[in-house]
């Protein structure tokens, strides 16, 4: 043994154990565990030898042998529980028929099969002759116990996933098998709280109201054809933006958007101050019929679109320099001067663009007579396109909806996911609500 082996021999002897850095890591979690014994709770103490005991009593030696010991439990709770029941409902208990007083009787029990996140347990469900007994543990007609299971597949059909991705998350996480046709129930659940949801009361006035339409392809008599669907979204006089409503229609039509703006009319919307919409033609006229005093501003971003549409790529910048010029005018007069210079530059090419805006001059001028505060929030209608982006990110999942009720399943889900978000009043609403005050001041103060 050579002299370097021998001064580890010796220096192994003369260190205590407990000085070693290893022997000292074990002295302090040895400390450790008898502290922590000493700060048990006797009682729990107490449960966990009492669980330890049954553990081994019942083999159970792995962590599916935990999950199926779960739902024996489950199930021996839900049985006793159900017994217990109709003990209550006939008045006394399994072989007591000293202090029977009905002429009912127990009559076996009836196999169940119900899911939970455990996964499917077997019950058997006690029966009375007269077939009175309602249970309320486990209803009649209940087929799950779980509600979490229930809330996730909402939760998930709010994201955009389709029934086959649901289904496979569901068996994959609780094992469990869930159809189509299940999940179409469970999700249909929603509907009532739609249609309530679309014939809630509505404040007297909104300061603004955007409406757009989103198209989105539905199956109907076997052909699959699109479908419109009718947004308007306000912003109250708090400055908060809500979803007013949506609509699924045949096409997007002035007709339509008619019966929408009295539907708003019959939910209590008395006055719309300023209406913000795209081109659609009538649209303006339907809005009249219904608000006469509304202001009507033709969203300017659809306008440049359709301007630019057909205009050649060498020519779309410095066309739209000198358009520029006409809708980021100081005011209307600047404005119609700049138009006027347009058609003269740009006539001889590209005809229809300044007659567009000639005819469609008095929607598409009206934010000119506000402040900037109120020009940048409805010159546009960036709001509504904005939450139909989001729509569309959460259905694109879904290139064909089987019906329209669930086409507005999703949409409900989904905008109420994003209205969650919708807590703080418009920029400078402060100053756009003075302005407005002022502007609208015989319309607003009833209200006020």
């Amino acid at each position: 043994m050579d002299y370097a082996q021998k001064s580890k021999d010796a220096s192994a002897v003369l260190v205590p154990s407990d000085r070693r850095p290893q022997g000292r890591i074990q002295a302090f979690r040895l400390r450790g565990l008898i502290m922590a014994r000493r700060n048990r709770d006797p009682e729990r103490e107490a449960k966990r030898e009492k669980m330890s005991s049954l553990l081994q009593e019942l083999k159970v030696s792995s962590m599916e042998d935990i999950h199926d010991l779960f739902k024996e439990m489950i199930g021996t709770f839900l049985e006793n529980g159900l017994e217990g029941e109709l003990d209550e409902e006939l008045g006394y208990s399994k072989y007591d028929y000293k202090n029977k007083v009905t002429d009912n009787s127990r009559n076996g029990t009836s196999p169940k099969k119900v899911r939970s996140s455990y996964g499917e347990i077997d019950l058997n469900v006690p029966r009375d002759r007269k077939g009175d007994f309602e249970p309320e543990l486990v209803k009649k007609q209940q087929t799950s116990i779980s509600g979490d299971i229930e809330e996730k597949i909402l939760s998930m059909y709010a994201k955009g996933m389709t029934t086959s991705d649901i289904e496979t998350h569901i068996r994959d996480i609780y094992g469990l098998s869930v159809s189509d046709s299940t999940i179409s129930r469970i999700t249909d659940k929603i509907l009532p709280l739609v249609k309530e949801w679309q014939s809630r009361p509505l404040e007297s006035v909104y300061a603004v109201v955007f409406m757009d339409a989103i198209h989105f392809h539905v199956r109907s008599e076997g052909q699959i054809i699109k479908k419109a669907v009718y947004i308007a979204i306000g912003i109250n006089m708090e400055g908060t933006r809500e979803v007013l409503g949506m609509w699924i229609g045949e096409n997007e039509s002035a007709k339509f958007w008619l019966s929408v703006l009295n539907g708003l009319k019959n939910r209590g919307l008395e006055d719309i101050l300023i209406a913000c919409v795209d081109g659609l033609s009538g649209f303006p006229g339907a809005i009249e019929a219904a608000y006469p005093k509304t202001e009507i501003q033709q969203c300017i971003i659809h306008q440049i679109r359709n301007s630019t549409k057909y205009v050649s790529y060498k020519d779309i910048k410095i066309l739209m320099s000198d358009l520029k010029e006409v809708y980021a005018a100081v005011d209307e007069q600047t404005a119609l001067d700049s138009l006027e210079r347009f058609a003269d530059k740009w006539d001889s090419k590209y005809p229809k663009i300044s007659k567009s805006w000639q005819e469609h001059w008095a929607n598409l001028s009206t934010y000119f007579k506000y402040p900037l505060e109120v020009r940048t929030l409805i010159y546009t209608t960036n709001t509504i396109e904005g939450f139909n982006r989001q729509l569309r990110k959460v259905t694109k999942s879904k290139t064909v909806f089987p019906t329209d009720d669930s086409l507005l399943k999703a949409l409900y889900l989904a905008t109420e996911q994003i209205m969650l978000k919708w807590t703080a009043p418009s920029s400078n609403w402060a100053n756009t609500l003075a302005q407005l005050t002022i502007m609208f001041k015989d319309r607003i103060e009833p209200y006020i």
